[in-house]
């Protein structure tokens, strides 16, 4: 009976009955958590960024933005069947002798249409999870990424050139960066890959998801230009109920995203989820402190803004920092995008909708940097202890408190791929397509223009 004991408890642990870790052999606790994490994940665009998007608009354009996340949901699970997830976990671009240029941007073609992704983990990035399920957990974040993007160009961006646009721009920046910060052999991946020439670090998607995401939609918020009647007539959210809901259920789903990208149900998960929380409810008080101090009441759009700008800031470092350091990074992510969103975008004068680049590109820069400052070997060992570490150089860099400068590089490249892809992608798409409706289609909104149909039509 105590043999069978110890059986199970191996079984549940991952561990042989004498203690020593199976490697290679999917442990049915971590992937049970790996599919509920990747579930909550794709939670947080449908529903979750769906609800919070489309109660900022204006009720002409609601279920532009639900079509949006749908048709972006579609898209991408497409490519990343096809090429998508070899170009950025494959290896086979990494020849025996050592990286290549092109290995560091790119991952290989030996998963093409999933070829070879079956319940066997993928021992280059998750010992103890099927790699069927690590890819589809991947997944939700390129679906995510994009969709951040049009919160910036709400209401005035046609959804055809829209789904062009995504479809090149997962080429250009999210393939390639995802690669570089994640990838085994990618550039940027000081966690991953013994060879990596920035060492950098980024937990769960501040460079790969938030910056690219945020920089590229004030690019092409830009290129676009404003709304008719911006600065000109109020243009109010049309159910901060419905933006209240969406702000929970990204709360919610976001541990998915954070606790999540430990790849395991461990101590690292659960550092990334306790810092989440911290700073998720921090950043959420005192945005709307601010907004008391400055404005003279505290609104829930800003309870909600400052939630997600929480959230934003802790992601690259939620597996990294400990409690203080996510203390820390809440009041800095409830006060510093605030400003950017009331003060900056007034000062500069661009129509960003629904503040992306504010909470997003703001937010997400000044995490990856605050990553570097803040982190905490002792809340993750494999920052120190790790041969990888010790090759590339991050534990030097960790132990010589210069980290942050390494953090700034990988922050350069992110803007520098970001900002030239987006501009370039969107003149291509606006030569050949054109990017807006016309006048009268925006007036009448894009529900009707772009889609047929009216959010709200048993109202009237």
């Amino acid at each position: 009976m105590e043999d069978r004991i110890k059986g199970l408890e191996a079984y549940i642990n991952n561990v042989d009955p004498a203690g020593s870790a199976i490697v290679g052999v999917a442990g049915p606790g971590h992937t049970a958590w790996m599919m509920t994490a990747a579930a909550l994940v794709l939670f947080m665009t449908l529903p979750g960024l769906a609800l919070f998007y489309g109660g900022l608009v204006r009720e002409k354009n609601v279920l532009s933005v639900l079509a949006m996340c749908l048709g972006l949901a579609g898209m991408v699970t497409i490519l990343w069947w096809a090429v998508g997830y070899s170009l950025v976990f494959g290896t086979n671009f990494k020849p025996e002798s050592g990286p290549t240029f092109l290995s560091n941007i790119l991952g290989g073609t030996e998963y093409f249409f999933l070829n070879g992704v079956t319940s066997a983990p993928n021992t280059n990035y998750a010992y103890w999870v099927p790699q069927n399920v690590f890819c589809i957990y991947q997944l939700t974040f390129a679906i995510i990424t994009p969709a951040l993007i049009f919160g910036a160009t709400a209401e005035r961006f046609k959804f055809i050139p829209l789904m062009v646009f995504t479809f090149l721009w997962m080429f250009v920046v999210y393939f390639p960066l995802a690669h570089m910060v994640w990838g085994a052999s990618g550039l940027m991946n000081g966690v991953w890959n013994a060879d990596a020439k920035i060492p950098a670090i980024d937990f769960a998607g501040g460079t790969v998801v938030h910056m690219s995401s945020g920089w590229t939609a004030l690019i092409v918020c830009i290129i676009l230009g404003k709304r008719i009647g911006f600065g000109k007539e109020p243009m109010p959210p049309h159910s901060m109920v419905l933006c209240m809901v969406g702000t929970g259920m990204l709360w919610v789903g976001w541990y998915g995203f954070n606790a999540g990208s430990a790849l395991a149900a461990d101590g690292v998960a659960a550092n990334a989820f306790l810092t989440t929380t911290l700073a998720t409810g921090v950043a959420s008080f005192v945005w709307a402190f601010a907004e008391l101090v400055f404005k003279g009441k505290p609104s829930v759009l800003g309870f909600c803004s400052g939630a997600v700008a929480g959230l934003v800031v802790i992601t690259p470092g939620c597996g990294f920092v400990n409690a203080t350091g996510a203390v820390i990074i809440g009041v800095l992510a409830g006060f510093v995008p605030f400003l950017a969103v009331t003060y900056l975008k007034k000062m500069i004068g661009y129509d960003d909708a629904l503040d992306t680049f504010g909470v997003h590109a703001v937010g997400g820069t000044m995490g990856a940097f605050l990553t570097g400052v803040l982190v905490d070997p002792a809340v993750n060992s494999n920052l120190v202890s790790d041969a990888y570490a010790a090759k590339n150089g991050l534990k030097a860099a960790i132990e010589g408190h210069s980290l942050w400068l390494v953090q700034l590089e990988a922050i350069g490249i992110t803007l520098a791929l970001a900002i030239v892809g987006a501009t370039v992608l969107a003149f291509i798409v606006k030569l050949a397509l054109g990017l807006r409706p016309s006048q009268e289609d925006e007036s009448a909104g894009l529900d009707i223009s772009d889609h047929g149909e009216e959010g709200y039509i048993l109202n009237k």
